[in-house]
């Protein structure tokens, strides 16, 4: 046994016996109906072009080698080590932050020569461009300087790290996510 409809689902009004809509209604009604059905449509198309653009990254990252990840967690590391240091002057020298110039994110320790602590944050540290591109990132100034930063006993940790690493690519993938999501998050707060 079915209950009968007693109201019109248009207007609301009470209905006659037998009816189920409003005769009134019945226009309004059906547009309302092909409304919800173009919206039913939009929704699917967009669901189906999301889900497009997931299969798609997933392709590309299947496709990214080890090489791939690693510059690109360079990337968020010096542009982390730049927004962290954002009210900080140049490293090496005595551009204060206020300068018009390129920002650099500068290795106290070479990627070649210490890969171990490439992606370290106490060895990243922002610079001027005149001092990391033309200068090699001025260590003669760099180093007393970040020692007052970051204290003697991390600065001689960085000096001791002469190990060639690899990093995996589930370790970069996690880095990546990680400082990523610190990154965003000190941006949003800058």
């Amino acid at each position: 046994m079915t209950m009968r409809r007693t109201t019109c689902p248009q207007c609301r009004k009470r209905l006659g016996e037998g009816e189920r809509i409003h005769p009134d209604c019945v226009s309004a009604w059906a547009d309302t109906q092909a409304a919800k059905a173009e919206r039913t449509k939009e929704k699917a198309i967009k669901t189906a072009a999301k889900e497009d653009r997931a299969e798609t990254k997933r392709r590309k990252e299947k496709l990214k080698t080890e090489r791939d990840w690693l510059n690109e967690c360079q990337v968020i590391a010096n542009r982390y080590a730049r927004v962290r240091d954002r009210k900080d002057g140049c490293i090496s020298c005595d551009k204060p932050a206020s300068w018009d110039g390129q920002w650099h994110g500068s290795h106290f320790r070479s990627v070649g020569a210490a890969s171990a602590v490439r992606l370290n944050l106490w060895n990243i540290h922002k610079a001027c461009s005149v001092c990391n591109n033309h200068l090699s990132g001025n260590i003669a100034e760099y180093t007393p300087r970040l020692i007052d930063k970051i204290g003697a006993e991390k600065v001689e940790w960085l000096r001791a790290q002469n190990s060639v690493t690899r990093y995996g690519v589930e370790y970069l993938k996690r880095y990546k996510a990680v400082i990523g999501k610190r990154l965003r998050r000190m941006e949003k707060n800058c």
